[in-house]
């Protein structure tokens, strides 16, 4: 075996170590995003031309409301004060001020108007209308205070009560009956694990893909075996690139489905994404890195989302899964150096994600938009 054999040999298991530990250490972050945990918006992969840090009440609104469920089925409400819908009936809800985390806003504005002191259990679900207006719905449990009465009226609301959902009572809004439903719904059965905000300062509002496409042969599902999440290789000063999950900071009046769409339409061929369907399956994780005591408070909120990526028919009666230069099986050909696809070499990996996905083990998102 000759010296330069040797070297080159050498080089090849140094860097097959290297490609296997940065694969460990990539697969490790996607588990932590699974697990409802944060990571660091370091850059954005996709963003519109000219973007500015959100700024709460001023060009974004969040929202929170809490559904809380007491032993009898019976769910908390607050009589309004406002004079648009005095007397009339909601669950407690409001806009988070500033230097409020997600979780503080919801216990004030239950506090506030309730009386009660309150503990979030799940985020339940996110409403969204673009960066204008996003609603957090938490599912709460009481851990204190007393009952608003009507001798404690204030601007704040009237009164609070329980209510058992078949005594007529004048709501503000029939909005709330779905959120309601949903949170009987998740207190019977949860269908997926308890997600609650990470403290994690963004300055946009955005969104971390973690978008899959499988492949290979599989007899049984017309899928294949093989599960591929997409990359962005961003380069980092004095440690080369970086692989990741791509970030897509939003756009104003833009729903949910719009990231994925981008993201697709910034790394393929216009002709692959005519034949290619981005479907959001759900919300893994919320980050946000509001609160009195958060450092670098930031306004901007990133959702960790899992979507997934097919293969769709031409519209002239042939099979897509030939036009985009794979015919395998494999994924799509990417058009731009700046992102990858990443093959899961752990199955055990591979069948967590797949489970998520097939059971809507994920936190929904609604677009009221």
């Amino acid at each position: 075996m000759t010296l330069r054999y040797r070297r080159a040999r050498a080089r090849t298991q140094t860097q097959s170590k290297s490609m296997s530990s940065a694969a460990l250490i990539l697969e490790d972050k996607v588990e932590k995003i699974l697990n409802g945990e944060g990571l660091e918006v370091k850059e954005f992969d996709c963003a519109p031309e000219q973007v500015k840090a959100v700024v709460l009440r001023r060009t974004v609104c969040y929202i929170v409301c809490a559904v809380i469920i007491n032993a009898k089925n019976e769910v908390l409400m607050m009589q309004e004060a406002k004079p648009e819908c005095y007397g009339r009936w909601y669950l407690p809800a409001g806009r988070m001020e500033e230097a409020e985390s997600i979780v503080e806003a919801m216990q004030r504005e239950v506090k506030e108007e309730t009386g009660l002191d309150c503990q979030p259990i799940t985020l339940l679900l996110v409403q969204e209308q673009g960066l204008q207006w996003i609603r957090f719905v938490f599912l709460a449990e009481v851990t204190g205070g007393s009952m608003k009465t009507e001798a404690e009226a204030d601007a704040e609301s009237l009164q609070a009560g329980w209510w058992d959902r078949k005594s007529p009572l004048p709501l503000r809004g029939r909005d709330i009956l779905c959120l309601i439903d949903a949170g009987l719904k998740y207190s019977e059965t949860p269908w997926f694990p308890p997600a609650l905000p990470v403290n994690m300062p963004c300055a946009l509002i955005c969104q971390r893909l973690l978008l899959t496409f499988s492949g290979g042969s599989a007899p049984d599902d017309g899928h294949g075996d093989d599960l591929w999440v997409l990359l962005g290789d961003r380069e980092v000063e004095g440690e080369g690139e970086e692989p990741h999950l791509p970030v897509v900071a939003s756009a104003e009046s833009r729903d949910i489905t719009w990231a994925g769409r981008t993201l697709v339409s910034e790394c393929m061929l216009p002709s692959s994404c005519r034949r290619l369907s981005v479907t959001p399956r759900g919300i893994l994780g919320v980050q946000h890195g509001g609160g009195r005591r958060s450092p670098g408070r930031m306004d901007g909120v990133c959702f960790n989302v899992l979507a997934s990526l097919e293969r769709t028919g031409t519209g002239d009666g042939t099979d897509a899964g030939t036009g985009d230069g794979t015919g395998d099986g494999g994924p799509p050909t990417l058009e731009s150096s700046r992102f990858r696809w990443h093959k899961v070499d752990s199955a055990r990996l591979r069948d967590k994600i797949r489970e998520r996905m097939s059971s809507g083990s994920l936190l929904p998102v609604q677009s009221l938009s």
